[in-house]
């Protein structure tokens, strides 16, 4: 009698093992399915993102690498002013460009003219008006 009742325990127990089994398996696929749909649909989703809100995102990107070239400029700069001399001989090179510039172009208003036009030359350039 205990081997009957054992026998139909284990078929119990094989049938949920199966039971559940089949369910995993169901869920599993519906899963499997859903993330296929997800990934196939990616690319239009994303490129409809972009198509919709460009100008957002153009921006967002723009500010991000232009804080990233800030910093790593800075770190540059930084790294350049750490070695012994350099940052003295920068600062000569600086104010010997700013005395040449002063010299050439705002002692005589000839020179102060010329700047100005190409001033205006340069913005016409690069705005075109």
């Amino acid at each position: 009698m205990e081997t009957q009742e054992q026998t139909k325990q284990q078929e119990y127990a094989t049938k949920l093992q199966n039971e559940a089994t089949s369910q995993f398996d169901s869920q599993v696929q519906r899963i499997t399915q859903q993330v296929s749909n997800f990934l196939a649909e990616l690319p239009s989703n994303v490129n409809r993102f972009y198509q919709e809100y460009k100008l957002p995102v153009l921006s967002f990107v723009a500010l991000v690498v232009g804080i990233v070239v800030l910093r790593v400029g800075l770190a540059v700069i930084g790294a350049i002013n750490g070695i012994p001399l350099v940052k003295p001989i920068f600062e000569l090179i600086g104010m010997g460009y700013t005395g040449w510039f002063v010299y050439r172009y705002l002692l005589n208003s000839s020179a102060r003219k010329e700047l100005a036009e190409n001033i205006d030359s340069t913005k016409k350039e690069v705005l075109g008006n």
